[in-house]
C-alpha cells in the first residue's frame, strides 16, 4: 500500500499538469476529482488487515472473503489483470463512491462529452459529492439539456492506482460484487480513448461471462438461484429500456450510421418548429408507453416485484436511455466474438481480450463499423446473452 505522502505527491503533480491545460472551472473539477480519489486511497486498508481486526463484523468478514475469491478467480481463471487492485478495503461513509452526470439534447440520444488528459473524452462527468453533481446537473438543465444523475458504486482508475473494494458495493450480494470486480478489471485490461460505449460494453460482456462461470464453482453454487432470479429481472429491465432507446433513436433519426458526433449545444439543429413539436410529442408518447409496459411486466412476469419502482418514479428523459445504451450498445457483438474463441470457453478470456485490444487500437469509425457488422450477425443468429 503506497504511503499517504506518495499518494498526495502524485495527486499534486496531476493537479499541476491539469491546471496547465484547464480554465478555472475545469481546475475546480480536477481538484475535486483528485481530492476525492486521494481520500478513497487514504481510507483503504489491506483486506487481510480488515479480516484480522476483531472489530470487523462477521457480515463484512464473510463478504470480503467472497470478494477475495472473486478477485482471485478474475486473474487466475478469467485472465484479467493480476495486480494490487482489490487487495484493500475502504469505507467512504456514503452510499456511492461517485455520482455521474449524463446530459443529452432534448431531442437526441447523443451524450455530451467531457475531455480530459490521459483518458480522453468520456460521456459523463463524475463527482465525489452528490451535491456537486446535482449542482452541475441543475446548471445543464437550465441551459436546456436533458440530464440524469446516477450514483456509481465502483469505478476504475485504469490501473494507474490500486482500486480498492469499497463499502458502496461490498454490501451487495456476493455475485454482484464479483460482477463489478470483473467489470472494473476489464477496463484495466482494455481501454479505447474517446469511446465510452465500447469500453463499457466490453466490460459488461466480460462481467456477464465471468459471473456466470464464477457461480459454477462448487463453493458458489448456493448463491446461484437467488442471483439468477435477480439477474433475470435486471435483464428484463435493461431490455425494456434498450427497446425504448431504439424507439427514441428512430424518432430522432439517429439509428445506425446516422448517429452523429457528440453535441456541444442542447439546441435542435436544422429542425423547424413543427418538426420539433412532432418529435416532442413522439418522445412523450414513447416514454408513456414504457411506463405502461413496465407495469404490465411487473404483473405478468415479476409477480408484483417492485424493485425498479424507484427508477420509474423519477422524471424520465433522453439522458437515462443514452446512459443505458452506453453500457450495452455493443454487448451482443462482443459476446458473439467471445463465443467464437474456442480456447475461451472454459478457460482464460485472454485471447478474447487480445482481440478486443486490437479493436481498441482501430480508429473510432472503423471500430464502430466492425461492431455494427458483428451486431447484425449476432442479432440474425438470435444471440444476446452470455455463453
Amino acid at each position: 500500500m503506497a504511503s499517504v505522502t506518495t499518494r498526495g505527491r502524485a495527486a499534486w503533480v496531476a493537479l499541476v499538469l491539469a491546471g496547465a491545460l484547464a480554465g478555472c472551472a475545469d481546475l475546480r473539477y480536477y481538484a475535486q476529482s483528485i481530492g476525492g480519489h486521494s481520500s478513497l486511497l487514504q481510507a483503504a486498508r489491506p483486506v487481510d488487515q480488515v479480516l484480522a481486526d476483531s472489530s470487523t463484523s462477521p457480515d463484512l468478514r464473510q463478504r470480503l472473503r467472497y470478494a477475495q475469491d472473486a478477485r482471485h478467480y478474475a486473474s487466475q481463471v478469467l485472465g484479467l489483470p493480476d495486480n494490487r487492485s482489490y487487495t484493500e478495503y475502504a469505507d467512504v461513509k456514503r452510499p456511492y463512491v461517485v455520482w455521474n452526470v449524463f446530459a443529452t439534447p432534448e431531442l437526441s440520444l447523443r451524450l455530451k462529452q467531457s475531455c480530459f488528459p490521459v483518458v480522453g473524452c468520456i460521456d459523463y462527468r463524475g463527482y465525489y459529492s452528490e451535491a456537486d453533481a446535482r449542482r452541475m446537473a441543475g446548471e445543464l438543465k437550465a441551459q436546456g439539456w436533458d440530464v440524469h444523475v446516477g450514483g456509481v458504486p465502483a469505478y476504475s482508475t485504469l490501473g494507474w492506482y490500486p482500486d480498492p473494494f469499497v463499502n458502496t458495493f461490498i454490501r451487495l450480494p456476493p455475485a454482484e460484487v464479483a460482477r463489478l470486480v470483473f467489470h472494473e478489471l476489464t477496463h484495466q485490461a482494455v481501454y479505447a480513448r474517446n469511446d465510452t460505449a465500447f469500453n463499457e460494453s466490453l466490460a459488461t460482456a466480460v462481467e456477464q461471462i465471468g459471473v456466470e462461470r464464477w457461480l459454477r464453482e462448487p463453493q458458489n453454487q448456493s448463491l446461484r438461484p437467488a442471483y439468477e432470479a435477480f439477474d433475470a429481472r435486471r435483464r428484463d429491465f435493461v431490455a425494456l429500456l434498450l427497446e425504448t432507446r431504439r424507439q427514441l433513436a428512430q424518432a430522432y433519426g439517429e439509428t445506425g450510421a446516422r448517429q452523429g458526433p457528440a453535441p456541444t449545444t442542447p439546441d435542435p439543429a436544422g429542425l423547424g418548429p413543427d418538426e420539433i413539436e412532432r418529435r416532442r410529442a413522439r418522445k412523450a408518447e414513447i416514454i408513456a408507453d414504457l411506463r405502461s409496459r413496465y407495469e404490465r411486466m411487473k404483473r405478468e412476469r415479476w409477480h408484483g416485484y417492485a424493485g425498479y419502482d424507484a427508477w420509474f418514479s423519477q422524471a424520465l428523459n433522453n439522458a437515462q436511455f443514452a446512459a443505458m445504451g452506453a453500457y450495452h450498445q455493443w454487448v451482443p457483438a462482443l459476446l458473439a466474438m467471445a463465443r467464437r474463441c474456442e480456447s475461451c470457453r472454459d478457460g482464460s478470456l485472454a485471447p478474447f481480450l487480445d482481440e478486443a485490444r486490437e479493436l481498441a487500437r482501430l480508429p473510432y469509425a472503423e471500430r464502430r463499423r466492425r461492431l455494427m457488422a458483428e451486431t447484425e450477425r449476432a442479432q440474425a443468429a438470435g444471440l444476446s446473452s452470455a455463453p
